[in-house]
């Protein structure tokens, strides 16, 4: 199927805390695109980054790359501003660093900040079992950062493996996510990790995801929590249809979680939601999926890709809308991996990995786009193309989970490819 991810390296995924809407309300009547840094593959810098970014209170963004550096397995990096709007790269940790990689190898997923200033992520492979790493990277006084693997996945047909997926914190200081594959039934698994006392992490596995009409299967995304501290989170495939699903994880009084579908997607309402979820105010959840959707003559016979909302109703039950489908028309993009951002206006952002005006790049298949789109009156959203990759210098294919706002307005992602060298970049959308 068109669209199928690179298998060498998987695309990472969103995680987005609820109800973290910028305060920041852009007018993107003429927005402007800038590179502010190529990733080279130069044996130190990392590159072809699949993540997305996050900020630090003082206005530094971090992100990681699944491969480069000193060891060829990926590394965390640092982008420092500078005076006349330079930014300084400086690569935190290369993984692979100890024998074995059991500090972790290809860290797919972006990073989370806790209030300390540690760093927190995921590797799909490396660890002691060589199944990936749950981790923690803590910065030192002399600038140093000294990486901890908090635990390491096991394939022991219990445990999940191959975590594809970011992290997100509770209240009490207990880590989320997801793993791709293993868990019972080898499907993926939703899994929770509590901190003790002498500094080590005790896993427990919430959901083992089955190949059934009754459940996903697959969860390339993270999770993200409502105030009653309910997970949500999608399944690339399963459901009633097989085509993908949304779910939604309940906590119980003994300590289990109850799992269930809120929707699943049937082609053409959207097919392989890859992305995670959001929140807007009233409650309602926003996602993409990879195809599906209106134009399913396009893109292969297997559509688009979409963009959805799901309301919930007074029975329970979840009403889904599409509120874009995507075209390979030569002016929209499609094939969207990443999720969306809001705007205080309740505009939504995100991107395409594929088309916009520049199909001819690319493979023909197009570089991708930035978008917007904007709610109206009669209940119909508008899309704006904000950028279209694929000029000379320019990022290629923006893979990461999503966009994050700074406090002017501007939009920052990554693009997978392009750039000076071709190895990838980040980049500003300015309003």
């Amino acid at each position: 199927m068109q669209g199928k991810r690179r298998l060498m390296l998987f695309a990472a995924v969103l995680t987005v805390v609820f109800g973290c809407l910028t305060v920041v309300t852009p007018l993107f009547a003429d927005s402007k695109e800038q590179v502010l840094y190529s990733f080279n593959d130069n044996g130190t810098d990392g590159y072809n980054p699949d993540a997305g970014l996050i900020f630090d209170a003082v206005g530094n963004l971090y992100g990681t790359t699944p491969i480069g550096g000193a060891n060829a397995d990926g590394v965390i990096f640092e982008l420092t501003p500078g005076i006349n709007g330079t930014w300084t790269e400086t690569v935190l940790y290369p993984f692979c660093s100890v024998s074995g990689c059991t500090d972790g190898q290809y860290p797919i997923a972006g990073l989370i900040l806790d209030a300390a200033g540690n760093l927190y992520g995921t590797t799909v492979n490396g660890g002691t079992h060589d199944r990936g790493t749950v981790f923690q990277l803590s910065p030192g006084a002399n600038g140093t950062w000294t990486e901890t693997v908090l635990y390491s996945f096991n394939n022991n047909h219990k445990d999940g493996r191959d975590p594809e997926a970011g992290l997100i914190f509770d209240a009490s200081g207990n880590l989320y996510g997801t793993t791709l594959l293993g868990g019972a039934y080898g499907y993926g698994t939703v899994f929770q990790l509590t901190p003790g006392g002498n500094g080590t992490w005790t896993e427990t596995l919430l959901h083992s995801f089955q190949n059934n009409t009754r459940d996903g299967i697959y969860p390339y995304a993270g999770l993200i929590f409502d105030p009653a501290g309910n997970l949500y989170g999608t399944a690339n495939g399963g459901g009633e249809h097989g085509e993908g699903a949304v779910l939604q994880l309940v906590p119980g009084t003994n300590g289990k979680w109850k799992e269930r579908i809120l929707h699943s997607f049937n082609g053409k309402d959207g097919l392989e939601p890859y992305s995670g979820l959001i929140f807007d105010v009233a409650g309602n959840l926003y996602g993409t999926t990879h195809s599906g959707g209106a134009s399913g003559t396009g893109c292969g016979g297997y559509g688009c890709g979409t963009v959805f909302e799901l309301t919930p109703g007074a029975n329970g039950k979840w009403t889904e809308k599409v509120l874009h489908s995507f075209n390979d028309n030569g002016k929209d993009g499609y094939g969207p991996y990443a999720g969306l951002t809001f705007d205080a206006a309740g505009d939504l952002y995100g991107t395409a990995y594929y088309g916009g005006a520049y199909g001819s790049q690319c493979g023909g298949s197009g570089c991708g786009i930035v978008f917007q789109l904007t709610p109206a009156t009669n209940g119909k959203w508008t899309e704006k193309v904000l950028h279209s990759f694929g000029n000379v210098s320019d990022g290629a294919g923006p893979y990461a989970p999503g966009l994050i706002f700074d406090a002017a307005g501007n939009l920052y992602g990554t693009t997978a490819w392009g750039g000076a060298y071709d190895y990838g970049t980040v980049f500003e959308i300015t309003p």
